[in-house]
């Protein structure tokens, strides 16, 4: 999934605006550094762990959130330099990941004994009665009996007609 044509530069941007709508791509947070070092392979879990990368990103970055390019390359120095790793190796493997993606997200499993288990044609009694007919949940009307507050109840006088003199 190595785009050729993609530089450093255009990768932290587009790690910087992953999964924030309203970021700009001048800055990453520790979080998205982590998830590109993570696609790129560059966090082992043994040479380089996402504590070494917090450590390090909180050196450069002192109080701030969020890195810019120039500190976000004094930030990847760092860590080459104390993990005694090629700067310019780490670069090529960042730039060479392709573009941020959730290709190991968790998938919702739907065989097997699940499926019969959330299959709403089958369920009997009152839980029948939480769902219509295309299958969809009727929501609080499916779980709770809704009392009605119409009708005439014997001893019953609404607000300001109770007469105080009985």
């Amino acid at each position: 999934m190595a785009s050729e044509d993609v530089n450093f530069e255009e990768q932290f941007r587009n790690f910087a605006k992953f999964g924030d709508a309203k970021s700009t791509g001048e800055t990453i947070t520790l979080s998205n550094s982590d998830k590109w070092f993570k696609q790129s392979k560059v966090i082992d879990g043994k040479t380089i762990t996402t504590t070494d990368t917090g450590i390090y990103f909180k050196q450069i970055s002192k109080a701030k959130k969020a890195l810019n390019l120039n500190e976000y390359n004094q930030f990847l120095e760092t860590v080459a330099k104390n993990k005694k790793l090629s700067l310019d190796e780490m670069k090529e493997k960042l730039t060479s990941c392709g573009l941020p993606g959730t290709s190991r997200t968790t998938t919702s499993a739907r065989g097997g004994a699940v499926g019969r288990l959330t299959d709403h044609t089958k369920f009997t009694g009152t839980h029948k009665q939480r769902f219509d007919e295309t299958g969809r949940g009727k929501g609080r009307e499916g779980r709770e009996e809704v009392q009605s507050d119409s009708g005439y109840v014997h001893g019953y006088a609404a607000e300001g007609s109770y007469d105080k003199t009985h």
